[in-house]
């Protein structure tokens, strides 16, 4: 079902009162960027909160060096449309050693260029806090978090040593050596999100809409060749198929979905009646190796 006008509203007030409250109690905070449409949203809210100020965040990518071609021309844009300041980070020692979705596993590679290299650039830069675009609904793990919620030193995340959030009553205080994890868009649902963008006209990754894009299988999951260096099977062509994604990240890891909807009221039609999470697309989270928990307690966003 389709949020009503007041459900929107009461959760952009919500998520615009978090922002203004993590401005005011952190000195250093950043706002992450990984340019999927749960970003889209975030910066339209930051916007928004502090309008006709600048945002008082720094934005920060991780790069892995893997994302969708798409992914990096539309950050570009968006940094430009907007002025703001982003920071790019790399796991450089990781890139050097040939580190990629193929040399090594989905979870050793998910800890070495998106973890490793999430630490390394909070710590870098000495940020306290850092805000994101994760969703409770999106995973059983992200449901157990609080919307500010503390990583101890080290950025490990501890789920039975989370503060209580009652009556909206944040608790922002930081103890020596721990940061604070921020989720202003904690309690929205993906369908929440979408009516969001299509209330506000906001602009998302062309990646999202219907298009026919060169394709191979690998098992159930219909993967984009976005380059070269995709290792295909002996023999093996791509084919044309048209397909969209429903959640962004590295290709070779990122499943798409056969669809038609190439609007954003088709992408609406298409939300409702689906029951699957947009993350079940997320090879990361497939991994049987490593859950997304045992991701987070590491330091994962």
């Amino acid at each position: 079902m389709r949020p009503t006008a007041a459900v929107l509203k009461a959760l952009e007030e919500e998520s615009i009162e978090i922002l203004r409250e993590t401005a005011a109690s952190f000195s250093n905070p950043v706002m992450l960027y990984s340019i999927g449409k749960d970003s889209s949203v975030l910066l339209h809210l930051a916007k928004k909160a502090f309008y006709p100020a600048d945002i008082p965040f720094t934005l920060m990518h991780i790069d892995t060096t893997w994302k969708f071609k798409e992914m990096i021309t539309f950050r570009d844009e968006i940094v430009e449309k907007y002025g703001v300041k982003l920071i790019i980070h790399t796991n450089l020692q990781g890139a050097r050693e040939g580190v990629t979705p193929f040399s090594t596993s989905i979870s050793e590679y998910t800890r070495i260029m998106k973890t490793v290299a999430l630490r390394e650039a909070l710590d870098k830069y000495q940020f306290d806090a850092a805000i994101g675009g994760s969703r409770r609904d999106e995973e059983k793990s992200r449901a157990k978090e609080r919307i500010f919620s503390v990583r101890e030193s080290g950025h490990r995340w501890e789920p039975r040593a989370q503060r209580p959030e009652l009556w909206r009553t944040y608790n922002t205080r930081l103890a020596p050596g721990q940061t604070m994890r921020v989720f202003p868009i904690s309690d929205w649902t993906e369908i929440d999100v979408w009516e969001y963008i299509y209330q506000n006209n906001i602009a998302i990754n062309p990646l999202y809409f219907a298009k026919e894009r060169p394709i191979v299988m690998r098992g159930s999951q219909i993967i984009m060749v976005d380059d070269e260096r995709y290792p295909l099977q002996p023999n093996e062509v791509p084919v044309n198929r048209k397909i969209r994604f429903r959640t962004l990240g590295c290709y070779p890891l990122t499943a798409g979905v056969t669809s038609d909807a190439d609007t954003l009221e088709s992408i609406l039609e298409e939300i409702s009646e689906v029951k699957l999470s947009e993350r079940a697309t997320r090879l990361i989270d497939g991994d049987k190796e490593d859950s997304m928990e045992k991701k987070k307690t590491e330091g994962y966003f």
